[in-house]
């Protein structure tokens, strides 16, 4: 069984990757509303992991 910290770390990397994929294709194919939603995908990717860190932290 997976930590939630562990677990929050995961999904923020996920979401962080899948941010990027998106900024980049909305780059492009021209298209600033998509491009918008993968850069606040990524930040919130970025900030997801980093409170997984923060719980590891705490955990121990």
């Amino acid at each position: 069984m997976m930590n939630p910290s562990t677990n929050d770390q995961l999904k923020g990397g996920l979401h962080e990757a899948k941010g990027k994929v998106k900024e980049t294709v909305g780059r492009v194919v021209n298209n600033p509303d998509l491009q918008a939603e993968g850069k606040a995908e990524n930040l919130a990717g970025k900030i997801q992991k980093k409170a997984g860190q923060i719980e590891k932290v705490f955990e121990k």
